[in-house]
């Protein structure tokens, strides 16, 4: 049997809000206690994870002290070198303060809009002096509830403005940062903007310095609004867009649930995986879920460990499809290779047109052949199953 056991060559990161979740809700309370980073370092690092990324706040509570901010970010950084973790990523927490309930970076109010700025800058600092080379942007109030105040378009330019000016700024400390737009479709928000991949992306083409930002889409965000995440990654990836990704699961059409990696849908986890591996994806795999609430901290620990194994044994699966004789050859014969109409539509010429629109199509033909969608679908899930 293959070992499922990970190593840091694997990639996998977590995040501080993810192992330190304490299991409140909306409608509950703490099931666990607070563990602090240091220690959550320590246990990421004995079940072979590569990283730890951190929203600000996660590791320096809002209100602390200059010397108490020194003294937390120097204890995470021994234990971050006592254990070998890294820090491939940051990120600002811009929605849990009451000043940003109605926007940060798109609040009508311009106090709140600098105030985000300078939060984020700050964190952006921390980010740097840790290590961290990705930085990502998850605009949870940047929405409305109601459109009465009629700054949809002023929003988007303050929005855009926002991100124009934290990325001349890492330029300028020499970060260096690549950004990293995270879309979601509903929550916290009733309406979110930029709340999916191709909207992001959209968004991205207006800036500045478009080259310094990309995405880092989830598969939750994606799946509770009834989109397919494999299909949003490869848009990512084929804008050449994919900085980062957050690896969970989600029941379709329910609340942000962060579920472990595959717990929901092992199949579109599997193809997701394989689009990652066969793309070449190098950037870490971070694991934005937590915990179900019903656990206890053995619980935590068995949670992290089974997204990484869950994983690695998609990845196993990848292989074997590859390998797979009866899959390779229902591909083959579903991919219908034809080289002289795939001449002439490969570059545009005028006698390139001129020939295909003169050519003969067997409509019929075309229309009665069957691809073998429903075998080749079989055989996949023979595989996943385990019988192949």
């Amino acid at each position: 049997m293959p070992d499922f056991t990970p190593t840091p060559a694997d990639k996998f990161t977590f995040g501080l809000w993810t192992v330190g979740n304490t299991g409140r809700d909306p409608f509950g309370e703490a099931t666990r206690p607070v563990l602090k980073a240091p220690y959550l370092v320590e246990r990421l690092a004995a079940l072979g994870a590569y990283g730890v990324n951190l929203h600000d706040n996660d590791l320096v509570p809002i209100d602390a002290t200059a010397a108490q901010r020194d003294a937390l970010v120097r204890e995470f950084q021994q234990a971050l070198s006592d254990h070998g973790l890294v820090v491939p990523m940051a990120t600002t927490n811009l929605f849990s303060d009451p000043a940003f309930k109605d926007g940060a970076f798109t609040s009508a109010d311009a106090r709140v809009r600098a105030y985000a700025l300078s939060k984020t800058m700050h964190a952006m600092d921390l980010g740097a002096e840790l290590g961290a080379s990705t930085y990502v942007l998850w605009g949870g109030r940047e929405g409305t509830e109601v459109d009465a105040g009629g700054k949809l378009l002023d929003a988007l330019g303050w929005f855009r403005d926002s991100l124009n000016y934290l990325a001349e700024y890492s330029e300028s400390q020499g970060y260096g940062y690549r950004f990293a737009l995270e879309p979601k479709p509903n929550e916290p928000r009733a309406d979110i903007f930029l709340p999916t991949v191709g909207s992001a992306l959209g968004f991205i083409a207006t800036l500045d310095r478009p080259e310094l930002f990309g995405l880092n889409p989830e598969f939750a965000h994606e799946t509770m609004a009834g989109l397919s995440f494999p299909h949003a990654v490869a848009q990512a990836i084929d804008a050449g867009k994919l900085f980062h990704i957050d690896l969970n699961d989600q029941k379709m059409g329910r609340f942000d649930q962060d579920l472990r990696f595959g717990a929901e849908n092992p199949k579109g986890a599997f193809f997701l995986v394989k689009l990652l591996e066969e793309s070449g994806y190098a950037g870490p795999k971070h694991f934005d879920a937590h915990a179900l609430r019903t656990e206890d901290e053995a619980g935590v620990w068995a949670f992290a460990r089974g997204c990484m194994r869950t994983y690695l044994i998609l990845r196993d699966k990848v292989q074997r499809f590859a390998q797979d004789a009866e899959i390779q050859a229902a591909l083959a014969a579903y991919r219908v290779r034809d080289a002289e109409l795939e001449a002439l539509t490969g570059t545009f010429t005028p006698a390139n047109a001129g020939a295909l629109k003169a050519h003969a199509f067997d409509r019929a033909a075309l229309g009665t052949r069957g691809p073998g969608l429903e075998a080749l679908d079989q055989l996949t899930m023979e595989l996943l199953l385990g019988v192949r």
